[in-house]
């Protein structure tokens, strides 16, 4: 495993652009043309996503972008 070190703002800045990039596939997600292969395999780097944001953010931040399992 490897740790990183963060200063806040470095951690404040790592947190922005994880959010702008879950916002991206999530709207992605919505996106009727794709296929169930794709979408799956956005679904898969959203959650990697996600663990990392829920690291740094507040827990109401996660729960904003916390899904529910989509049944398929």
């Amino acid at each position: 495993m490897i740790g990183l070190m963060m200063n806040r703002r470095e951690a404040k800045e790592f947190e922005y652009l994880l959010k702008k990039e879950m916002e991206e596939l999530l709207f992605d997600l919505q996106d009727d043309s794709l296929d169930k292969i794709v979408k799956s395999a956005i679904e898969e780097r959203y959650q990697v996503l996600f663990k990392l944001f829920a690291r740094l953010a507040e827990p109401a931040e996660c729960a904003r972008f916390c899904r529910r399992k989509q049944s398929q």
